[in-house]
């Protein structure tokens, strides 16, 4: 019976992270900006055209359109996340893309090494790496969210691998 419940407190969450990347935009925001590109572009390409230069017109259409692609890829990317939990008996990556497909990892916090990997001219890569497994966590964060992360994992990994025993018995 101990086999099939687990030992109790290895499913106690000890250090949670939710990585959602930076999107500045609202969907009403997004909407907004773009109006006011189309807005903008047909005030020119009517100018142009007036003027004579209506191919202007057909280029105008494709960089509207390029821009609108890449304005909606963007706002889309809002929902991915990763999310990072660390209990007793393991530490789960739990990444869901864009399209809502959960891919889990996970690693034994008992081998598990935090790693800021430097990279020249970007920004450093960080890795959680455990035996002969590694695995990039925060790929969406700038620098200094980066660093705080790994301080904070390193902090929780670290609370993990010693414990402070509190017995009442021992206590003034």
């Amino acid at each position: 019976m101990q086999a099939l419940m687990g030992e109790p407190g290895r499913d106690r969450v000890l250090f949670e992270a939710v990585v959602v990347p930076h999107r500045s935009l609202s969907p009403r925001g997004l909407r907004m900006l773009i109006g006011a590109i189309c807005g903008l572009s047909l005030l020119t390409t009517s100018v142009f055209w007036l003027l004579g230069a209506w191919p202007v017109a057909g280029f105008s259409g494709v960089e509207i359109t390029a821009a609108i692609l890449l304005l909606r890829a963007n706002a889309r990317r809002r929902r991915a996340s990763e999310l990072i939990m660390l209990s007793e008996a393991e530490l789960r990556v739990i990444r869901t893309d864009t399209a809502g497909r959960r891919r889990e990892q996970r690693l034994d916090p008992a081998w598990l090494n935090v790693v800021l990997q430097e990279r020249p001219g970007r920004v450093p890569a960080l890795l959680l790496a455990a035996r002969n497994q590694r695995e990039e966590v925060g790929a969406e964060l700038g620098e200094a969210e980066k660093r705080d992360l790994a301080r904070a994992l390193v902090g929780a990994l670290h609370r993990r691998r010693h414990p402070v025993f509190d017995n009442p018995q021992l206590r003034d």
